[in-house]
């Protein structure tokens, strides 16, 4: 048989460009420029592994003759598959082969790359094998541009990327282009975003949506401890005049300005000062209840007893113009009667309230990313309806400090009322824009309704109160029976014909024929009886 070498020879003596003719002495090996097509291994491994199955066969049964000797003739299939199955060599690829137990060959892959080694020649490569369901692949060897070894991409589209959704391309299945997810919607399928219900947000990965935790003004928030600390300072002041007004219970005084009324009037600011406590609780229906109920009573408390002290006085005077007749329910229990019927009103308010709308706590969120736990009425218009009656009494108020802004100083509390009205409808009239503006914001909405009630009971307690502990406490020598009595001389004498209080009677002489009112001279039996 004739072989081709890269040492052209031909036996066709005709072709004249062939320079050699084998002479059938030429071996094939690497020396003589052989090179075998590593590719078609598979080939070689084939005719070899009969070549050695033979060789086998004939090395057992022949002893060294050569040729076919008798045993071998004719060739028996079932025997020579017998040596088949049991060969094992080195290929042309260097590579051991050997038959596995169900008659196939190795699973063994060797990774040839085409590689281009210089401008205009190409060699396949060996960069890798694959055996016994190992892959071993050196890429540093592979080349897909001359000397670029940065693999390229080949892909119709590249994987989205997170919170990104795929669009698929019409008619194709592996195409597709991304589009981004909202930044509150989270990745439900690989091609659908869906929005997270209020309340919660998507994670980094916009997989899942999260709770956003409950957010409530707490005890420990920086504004919240100023107003507690005023509040404190507020009560502390509150238990104190009470203390002084029991300590003193039965000097002029205290028993002048009218106990029961006072300590109503104590009682209402003191807790106006511990609304504040209530207001900071975590929300429940409990709490909820407790605030809206609290502060309308404690203003309905404290603005009925100044109402009743107004009205009393002037109701006194008014009548005094006309008759000496002194006017009825101005007695201490008359007066506490009085007050407690204008509070039952605002009580008979909140229960018809309650009933439409029961308080409770809720979620609240102003917007996508907030997520406060409130009382339903905090976010309602109907929060309002705890102030309404309220301010009717201080508007009442008001007007009777007007009213009675002209009788003697010695005779009431007047200008001190009038001076406590006028101060707190600033207080008010600035609260109100400001309540209304920060409706989301329910903590600041919190903070400033709890500084304006304690700024209104601390005025009360300031301007109704201090003057009569500056007389029990300061000056001693006033707080007697004959210094209120020489207090209350030189009256006008065409303005008033009486004078009373609501625990005393009036002596009074008078002058015939519309004559002046020489003196007005006050007898405190009743008043400083117990």
């Amino acid at each position: 048989m004739s072989l081709l070498f890269s040492i052209a020879c031909q036996t066709n003596k005709e072709q004249l460009h062939i320079h050699r003719e084998c002479n059938g002495t030429e071996k094939m090996s690497y020396e003589n420029g052989y090179e075998a097509e590593k590719q078609l291994q598979f080939v070689s491994d084939a005719v070899l592994a009969f070549g050695y199955a033979f060789k086998q066969m004939h090395q057992e049964l022949c002893h060294g003759v050569a040729g076919l000797c008798q045993r071998m003739s004719p060739i028996d299939g079932t025997l020579l598959l017998k040596y088949l199955k049991n060969v094992q060599f080195k290929g042309l690829s260097n590579d051991e082969f050997r038959f596995v137990n169900n008659g196939d060959g190795p699973v063994r892959y060797n990774l040839l790359h085409f590689k281009q080694v210089t401008l205009n020649s190409y060699q396949w490569i060996h960069v890798g094998t694959y055996e016994d369901g190992k892959l071993n692949l050196d890429l540093r060897k592979v080349q897909f541009r001359f000397n670029d070894t940065e693999i390229p991409t080949s892909v119709c589209s590249f994987p989205c990327q997170k919170g990104q959704a795929k669009k698929y391309i019409e008619g194709e299945n592996c195409c597709w282009h991304c589009f981004n997810c909202t930044k509150y919607q989270i990745l439900i399928t690989e091609t659908e975003c869906s929005d997270c219900p209020d309340g919660f947000l998507p994670d980094a990965f916009q997989k899942i949506c999260i709770a956003i935790p409950e957010e409530y003004i707490k005890p420990n928030n920086a504004m919240a401890v100023c107003t507690i600390v005023l509040s404190s300072v507020g009560i502390l002041m509150t238990i104190y005049v009470v203390f002084i007004f029991l300590k003193y219970r039965d000097t002029p005084v205290v028993r002048a300005s009218g106990r029961e009324l006072c300590m109503v009037l104590l009682a209402g600011i003191l807790m106006c000062f511990g609304i504040t406590f209530i207001l900071f609780l975590k929300p429940s229906s409990l709490v909820c209840g407790l605030q809206q109920t609290s502060i309308g009573v404690s203003f309905s408390i404290v603005y009925s007893a100044i109402m009743t002290k107004t009205n009393r006085i002037s109701r006194i005077f008014n009548a005094g113009k006309k008759t000496t007749k002194r006017p009825s329910f101005i007695s201490p229990k008359s007066q506490i009667i009085i007050c407690c019927g204008l509070v039952l009103i605002q009580l008979i308010i909140t229960l018809l309230w309650f009933a439409f709308s029961p308080p409770k706590a809720i979620n609240y969120y102003p917007n996508r990313e907030d997520n406060q736990l409130v009382c339903a009425a905090n976010i309602s218009p109907t929060y309002f309806i705890a102030f309404c009656y309220p301010i009717i009494l201080i508007v009442i108020c008001t007007v009777y400090a007007v009213l009675t802004r002209k009788i003697p100083e010695a005779f009431n509390e007047s200008k001190y009322i009038g001076f406590t009205m006028y101060t707190t409808c600033v207080i008010w009239l600035a609260f109100i824009p400001i309540y209304f503006t920060t409706k989301t914001n329910i903590s600041l909405n919190l903070l400033t309704m709890s500084i304006a009630i304690n700024l209104s009971a601390i005025i009360t307690l300031i301007c109704l109160f201090t003057p009569k502990l500056y007389i029990i406490l300061l000056h001693p020598e006033k707080n007697i029976r004959q210094s209120m009595m020489s207090h209350k001389q030189g009256i006008s004498k065409n303005n008033f014909s009486t004078l009373g209080t609501s625990s005393s009677k009036v002596e009074i002489e008078t002058q015939s024929n519309g004559e002046f009112f020489n003196h007005f001279h006050f007898t405190f039996t009743e008043l400083l009886k117990k």
